[in-house]
């Protein structure tokens, strides 16, 4: 495997811990998730176009 695939495997590995599932935690709203989804959308699109 190459780099690019084992920082999107830790990329949406990262996005599912945090999802706002926790008591503590749904005051927090979507941002967590948002931003580490917008980060997970960046690399798909770099590595689509072989960037990376």
């Amino acid at each position: 495997m190459n780099l690019g695939t084992i920082l999107l495997i830790l990329l949406i590995l990262i996005l599912l811990g945090a999802i706002p599932a926790w008591p503590h935690s749904k005051a927090w709203g979507y941002g967590p998730s948002g931003g580490l989804g917008l980060v997970v959308l960046v690399i798909v699109i770099l590595l689509l176009t072989g960037r990376l």
